[in-house]
């Protein structure tokens, strides 16, 4: 049993100790913002932040979440947040949606680390998140979009 938070929300889960995080956000609390893409962290589509971090769900076992805090993009809040996801309706980031919700949770990691970041940090932060579109340059473009509004 793992007792951990979800947005915010206290949660307990009767699962085995190895269930990957992305299959009880999924499963248990019906948050399928979160997605499956590889399944071996290779794709970044299943990203959440474990405890302020990015993650990979797929590869976090429930056994070690035991009072660890966890944001899916359904629970993203923040300036940060609010300016990436308006970044990204604006420069028209989306095409098939597969990778989105792993893109802006990475995104708004970054920000929060890196308030102006250049292209390198944006490609060092970015990296293994997989876009099977190749949106790569407007993903650029909406995490400067958003430095710049954050900036004011």
């Amino acid at each position: 049993m793992a007792s951990f938070t979800v947005n915010g929300k206290s949660v307990t889960l009767d699962v085995d100790d190895d269930t990957p995080l992305l299959w009880a956000l999924r499963d248990e609390l019906r948050l399928t913002g979160t997605k499956f893409g590889c399944g071996i962290a290779q794709c970044g589509a299943c990203t959440v932040m474990l405890d302020g971090a990015p993650v990979r769900s797929c590869q976090t076992q429930v056994g070690t979440l035991d009072g660890a805090e966890i944001t899916t993009i359904e629970g993203l809040d923040g300036p940060e947040a609010k300016a990436v996801q308006d970044a990204w309706t604006a420069i028209d980031v989306p095409q098939c949606g597969w990778c989105q919700s792993g893109q802006v949770m990475s995104a708004t990691a970054l920000l929060r680390d890196t308030p102006k970041p250049s292209d390198a940090d944006i490609d060092n932060a970015m990296w293994g998140n997989v876009c099977r579109c190749a949106t790569y340059t407007r993903i650029r473009a909406a995490i400067h979009d958003a430095a710049d509004t954050l900036e004011g």
